[in-house]
C-alpha cells in the first residue's frame, strides 16, 4: 500500500496522538464504508501449513490492525478463519468463503482484507463472482499493495489480472508437484500404499509381510480363486472356514500393527486386481474423472485405467505372490464373470447347463436363457428384437442341447478317469494341508498372546492390586480364547483329517472311474456341472433351420477342436416337422388300408417317424386325433363314417346334434390349440358336456354367432381374459341357446 504521513485530523474530528502522525487513509474509503463491517479473511491451504507456517497465519490475523488504521473501529472488524487448512481451488468445500460471499450479498461489508488475493480464491469462477458482488454492493478489497474498488475500471482490470495470476500459479504448483511425483514414480521410489501381505522397511524397501500367517492367507486366496473361479465363491469359502485377512494399520495409534479382519467382497476385489501381488510396480492405475467427481470430495470420481494406459509399469520390482500370467488370467476371469452381452457371465445355479456359452449362428450374439418351469429352460436369441425392435432370431428347448453337449463332454473325460482320480485326491490333500497349516498358525498366535498376558501379569508388583486384577482378567480371557480355538481345531481335524483315509481314496477312484455317475449324483450341483463344462467348452453355435425340428450345432472345445452335429429339437405342431408332407402321405396310405390307429402308430414308429414336442413315439390317441384332422379313418376326405361327407366349413355331424362340435374339430376350425379350448371348457367359458360312455369325448355347443365370438376372443392377447371379464363380455352378447342334450 502507498503510505503518506501527515498531520491530518483523524476520523470524526479526533486529533492524532501527540508527537505522532496518521497514515493517510485511502480516498476510496468513504464514511459510509465505516458503517459496515471490515472482514479479515484468513486461510491456509493444508493442515500441515497451519502447523508449520505459523508466521503466515499471524500475518493474516494482523490485518485487524490494518483495518483499524483505515478507520474502522476494532469492534466492527470481523475475522473469518473457518477455512484454515482448506484449499482455495474451489468454493464448494470452504464454509468461510461462502460466509464471506453471504455477508457481502447482504450489504453488510465495507472492505475485505487479505494478505494477497490468492488467499481469497484461486478459481477464476469464484474470484470473478466475488468481484461482481463487491462492485454491486460497493465493497472494497484490500491487500498488501493497496485498496481497490471493483466498481472502477482500472482497479477491476488490476484485480482481474491478479485473479488470473493466482489461478495460473495454482496450475503451475500442481504441474510442478505432479511432475516431481511422476519422476519419482518412474524410478520406482514413490512410496505407494501397500496391500495386505506387504510391509515397507525403514529403508523404504518393500518386502513380504514377516508374519507367516498373513502370507498364507494371501496365497490361499489366490489359490482358491484359481480353483473356484468366482469372487463370491472364494468369499463364501473363506467365511465358511473362518479365515481372516491380516492387514497392517496405516494410521492412528496402532500404525504398523497387524489387524485381523474378516474378508469382504471389496477386499477380495482389490486384492485380485492389484498388480503388486505379481511383483509389478504400477502408478496411475486410477485416474480422476471430473464428470464423476462429487463436489467437496477430491478423492471421488476415480476410474480404473487399462494396463496399457498406466503411467508407470515396472515389472519385477517387488516381491511377488503370483506370476504376471496368473494375474492376467485372474483379470480375464473376473471380466468374464461380469453379466455383459459379450461375456458368458458367472456360473449360476439354474439348470441351463450352457448358459452364457450358446451363440446364435444368425446374428452372432449370445443367446439368453428363459425358464418356463423349475426344470425346463429355453435358449432364446432376442437381441435384435430388444435393441432394434426387430424379430427374434431363433429359439430352442434347452434339454436336447444340454444333453448332447453333456454326452460329448463325458465321452471326452472317459479316457482321463485315472488322472482325474489322482488329481482329485491330490487337490483334496493339498487343501486340507493348507487349512491345517493355517489353523496351526492361529493356534501358535493364540499361545503367544496367552504367554504374553501371563508375563505381563508376572511383572506387575503384587501391591498394585488395581493393575494386577486387570492383567489377571486379560490373562484369563486369552486362556479362554485359546481353549476355544483349540476345541474348534480339534473338531476340524476330526471331520477332515489332513491325510486321506483308504476309504476316501477308494471312493474318489470309484467316482472318477464312473464319470457319468459322478455327473448325475445328487451331491453334484448345477453350478458344478456348469463349471466343468466351461473348462471344456468355449462356445456352442446354434442354427435352427426355420421353424422345423432340425438344428445345426457347432461345439468349439477349449483345446481348439470342433464338433459339428445335427440335433432334433421338440416342436409344438406337426406342421413344423420337416417331413410333415411325407408323414401325412404315409398316414393316408396306411389309413386307406383300413388299419387301426394303434397299428398305424406302430408302423410309423418302426419307419422312424417321430411326433412333435417331447414324445419319442406315436401313440394310439395321437393317431386318432391326426386321423380326425385328416378326415377320419379313410384319411381321404371322408367323415368319421364312410360315405358321410364333411361340410365345407369343417362342421362334423357324426353322432352330433345341431350346432354341436367335437372339441378337436372346433379347435381346428378356430385355429387354436386343443388344450387351450379344453381350458376354456374347464373354466366354464364354453358350453360343453362330456359323453358318459367311453371314449367320453367332449361335445361343444356353438352356433355360427358363437363360433364367430370365439374366433374374436381367440385373437385377444394372452392373459387378457379373467373370469369376470369373460362373464361380462358374455352378458353383452347374450342370446337364448339350447341346452345340449346328453
Amino acid at each position: 500500500m502507498s503510505v503518506m504521513t501527515g498531520t491530518l485530523t483523524g476520523r470524526r474530528g479526533v486529533a492524532p496522538p501527540a508527537g505522532g502522525s496518521w497514515v493517510l487513509r485511502s480516498e476510496k474509503v468513504q464514511s459510509w464504508h465505516w458503517d459496515r463491517l471490515a472482514v479479515v479473511y484468513v486461510r491456509q491451504s493444508t493442515p500441515q501449513q497451519v502447523v508449520e507456517h505459523q508466521e503466515s497465519t499471524r500475518l493474516q490475523y494482523g490485518l485487524v490492525d490494518r483495518a483499524v488504521a483505515l478507520g474502522w473501529a476494532a469492534g466492527r472488524v470481523l475475522v473469518i478463519d473457518d477455512d484454515l487448512g482448506r484449499s482455495a481451488a474451489s468454493a464448494e468445500a470452504r464454509p468461510g468463503f461462502q460466509r464471506l460471499v453471504s455477508e457481502v450479498s447482504r450489504d453488510q461489508v465495507g472492505i475485505v482484507l487479505g494478505v494477497e488475493m490468492s488467499r481469497l480464491a484461486r478459481s477464476g469462477k469464484d474470484w470473478h463472482q466475488l468481484l461482481e458482488l463487491c462492485a454491486l454492493f460497493g465493497t472494497l478489497l484490500g491487500d498488501a499493495d493497496g485498496v481497490y474498488d471493483p466498481a472502477e475500471y482500472n482497479d477491476r482490470l488490476l484485480l482481474g489480472l491478479k485473479g488470473t495470476m493466482s489461478e495460473a500459479e495454482l496450475h503451475l504448483l500442481k504441474q510442478r508437484m505432479l511432475a516431481g511425483r511422476l519422476a519419482k514414480a518412474r524410478r520406482g521410489e514413490l512410496a505407494l500404499p501397500l496391500p495386505a501381505g506387504y510391509v515397507r522397511l525403514a529403508s523404504g524397501e518393500v518386502v513380504l509381510d514377516p508374519d507367516e500367517q498373513a502370507q498364507t492367507v494371501v496365497r490361499l486366496i489366490f489359490g482358491k480363486f484359481e480353483e473356484l473361479g468366482t469372487l463370491n465363491a472364494v468369499l463364501r469359502w473363506l467365511a465358511g472356514h473362518q479365515v481372516r485377512v491380516g492387514v497392517r494399520v496405516r494410521e492412528g495409534p496402532g500404525k504398523g500393527e497387524l489387524s485381523w479382519r474378516r474378508p469382504s467382497r471389496a477386499t477380495l476385489n482389490n486384492l485380485l486386481h492389484n498388480p503388486t501381488y505379481a511383483g509389478c510396480y504400477a502408478y496411475g492405475r486410477r485416474r480422476v474423472d471430473p464428470r464423476r467427481q462429487r463436489p467437496g470430495q477430491p478423492s471421488s470420481g476415480r476410474v480404473v485405467a487399462d494396463p496399457d494406459s498406466w503411467l508407470v509399469w515396472l515389472p519385477g520390482r517387488l516381491p511377488a505372490y503370483i506370476s504376471w500370467e496368473q494375474y492376467e488370467r485372474n483379470g480375464a476371469r473376473l471380466r468374464a464373470n461380469q453379466a455383459r452381452a459379450g461375456q458368458p457371465g458367472a456360473v449360476r445355479n439354474g439348470p441351463a447347463l450352457l448358459a452364457g456359452l450358446v451363440v446364435c449362428a444368425k446374428c452372432g450374439h449370445r443367446m439368453s436363457v428363459r425358464y418356463r418351469e423349475a426344470t425346463r429352460c429355453l435358449y432364446l436369441c432376442d437381441r435384435l428384437a430388444v435393441d432394434y425392435g426387430g424379430q427374434r432370431c431363433q429359439q430352442l428347448a434347452g434339454a436336447c442341447l444340454d444333453q448332447f453337449v453333456t454326452q460329448q463332454a463325458l465321452a471326452a473325460l472317459a479316457p482321463a478317469a485315472l488322472e482325474l482320480s489322482l488329481a482329485a485326491a491330490g487337490q483334496v490333500e493339498r487343501e486340507r494341508a493348507e487349512l491345517d497349516r493355517l489353523w496351526r498358525q492361529r493356534l501358535e498366535r493364540a499361545a503367544y498372546q496367552t504367554e504374553r498376558a501371563r508375563r505381563q501379569y508376572d511383572l506387575v508388583e503384587p501391591e498394585n492390586r488395581l493393575v494386577a486384577r486387570q492383567l489377571e482378567r486379560a490373562w484369563e480371557e486369552q486362556l479362554a480364547a485359546q481353549q476355544q480355538l483349540q476345541a474348534t481345531y480339534q473338531r476340524f481335524a476330526d471331520e477332515q483329517p489332513r491325510v486321506l483315509t483308504d476309504r476316501e481314496r477308494v471312493a474318489i477312484r470309484q467316482l472318477a472311474a464312473d464319470v457319468p455317475a459322478l455327473w448325475n449324483a445328487s451331491t453334484t450341483t448345477h453350478a458344478d456341472r456348469k463349471a466343468l463344462l466351461r473348462q471344456l467348452v468355449e462356445r456352442v453355435t446354434v442354427d435352427v433351420h426355420g421353424d422345423s425340428e432340425r438344428v445345426g450345432v457347432v461345439v468349439d472345445w477349449a483345446g481348439g477342436a470342433c464338433t459339428e452335429a445335427a440335433l432334433i429339437r421338440p416342436v409344438a405342431r406337426l406342421e413344423q416337422l420337416s417331413y410333415y408332407p411325407q408323414l401325412i402321405e404315409r398316414v393316408r396310405e396306411l389309413a386307406r388300408q383300413q388299419l387301426p390307429a394303434a397299428a398305424i402308430a406302430d408302423r410309423l414308429n418302426a419307419e422312424g417317424y417321430r411326433p412333435p414336442k417331447r414324445r419319442d413315439r406315436f401313440g394310439e390317441q395321437g393317431l386318432q386325433q391326426l386321423l380326425r384332422r385328416l378326415g377320419g379313418p379313410g384319411a381321404d376326405g371322408s367323415g368319421s363314417h364312410p360315405g358321410r361327407p364333411v361340410p365345407s366349413d369343417g362342421h362334423r355331424q357324426d353322432g352330433l346334434g345341431e350346432d354341436q362340435w367335437w372339441l378337436p374339430d372346433l379347435a381346428r376350425l378356430l385355429e387354436m390349440p386343443t388344450v387351450t379350448l379344453f381350458t376354456w371348457v374347464q373354466r366354464g367359458w364354453v358350453t360343453a358336456h362330456q359323453q358318459p360312455q367311453p371314449p367320453r369325448r367332449w361335445i361343444i355347443w356353438a352356433d355360427d354367432a358363437e363360433v364367430e365370438g370365439l374366433r374374436q376372443r381367440r385373437q385377444r392377447p394372452a392373459g387378457y381374459y379373467t373370469r369376470r371379464r369373460w362373464v361380462e363380455e358374455q352378458a353383452e352378447h347374450a342370446q337364448p341357446a339350447p341346452r345340449p342334450g346328453k
